[in-house]
């Protein structure tokens, strides 16, 4: 039941995004955050190794730093194989990003100002480097409209890349497989409904006559989505004890802190050298 809630509450996150916002943010930046992404999820696994801890908490970490914090290590969990303390490992991911982002979400805008950035690069650094949207919605929107707006289109284009990031960290953890059943079973059907919904409501969202039915159902669905988020993240907290959370000691927070500031440094620099 709590599974199949969270699938659905990540599959109609796709209605957030009008793939026509995405594609006018640029060629440059799309490389940007794609680069950043990519880098902050391998380094998620080798952090991980380094502090002796396994490929799976790596997976969660990276993903929920890349991506898009909680409903990304949701996502990733739910294509993970059942281990030893993942309740434990999902959990404190879903705490620490949240925590990281809220930092971010006051460090990162005057880091900006001190970089001598402008409305559009600032949009782009706080999109690309915050870990929850909702954060980085509220860092940007404090700056100002056009930054908030900058900043939300290049966040949402990171909750775009949740399809291919949850498909490759499946099908790494399926590999012994033979190839054609492994690349079935690592593509979730949540994340098929995902991009589904995302090309649905770019085409919709296009359409003004469609506008008058189609809004009021999105809006439906968002709320259902950011409940069903909140519902699983709730029922994950019911399930894991604070002891073991606790108990997961530094090397947990490390992890995290490490890919955090990874992904700042690649945004940071690929955005200092596109100037």
């Amino acid at each position: 039941g709590l599974k199949t809630l969270l699938r659905w509450a990540v599959a109609l996150l796709g209605l957030r995004i009008a793939l026509g916002e995405i594609i006018a943010l640029g060629l440059g930046t799309a490389l940007i955050v794609v680069l950043s992404m990519a880098v902050t999820i391998v380094a998620g696994f080798f952090i991980a190794r380094a502090f002796g801890q396994t490929d799976y908490y790596g997976a969660l970490a990276g993903a929920g730093t890349a991506v898009c914090g909680a409903s990304a290590t949701l996502a990733t969990s739910a294509v993970l194989p059942a281990y030893k303390g993942k309740e434990a490992d999902v959990a404190f991911v879903v705490i620490a990003v949240n925590a990281l982002s809220t930092v971010a979400m006051v460090l990162y805008p005057p880091l900006c100002t001190l970089l001598g950035f402008d409305a559009t690069l600032t949009g782009v650094m706080l999109g690309a480097t915050i870990h929850d949207v909702a954060q980085v919605a509220g860092s940007g929107y404090a700056v100002s409209e056009p930054v908030g707006n900058t900043a939300v289109i290049v966040k949402l284009f990171r909750v775009l890349l949740l399809f291919p990031v949850v498909v490759a960290i499946a099908w790494w953890f399926l590999r012994p497989k033979p190839p054609l059943s492994a690349l079935k079973t690592s593509v979730p059907g949540f994340a098929l409904v995902f991009l589904a919904l995302c090309i649905l409501n770019s085409v919709l969202s296009a359409m003004p006559e469609a506008a008058e039915i189609y809004q009021p159902v999105k809006a439906v669905l968002g709320h259902v989505s950011t409940w069903g988020l909140l519902i699983a993240i709730a029922a994950l907290g019911l399930s894991t004890s604070l002891g073991a959370i606790a108990a997961l000691g530094w090397r947990h927070v490390v992890t995290v802190s490490g890919t955090t500031v990874i992904i700042l440094f690649v945004v940071t620099a690929g955005l200092l050298l596109a100037r």
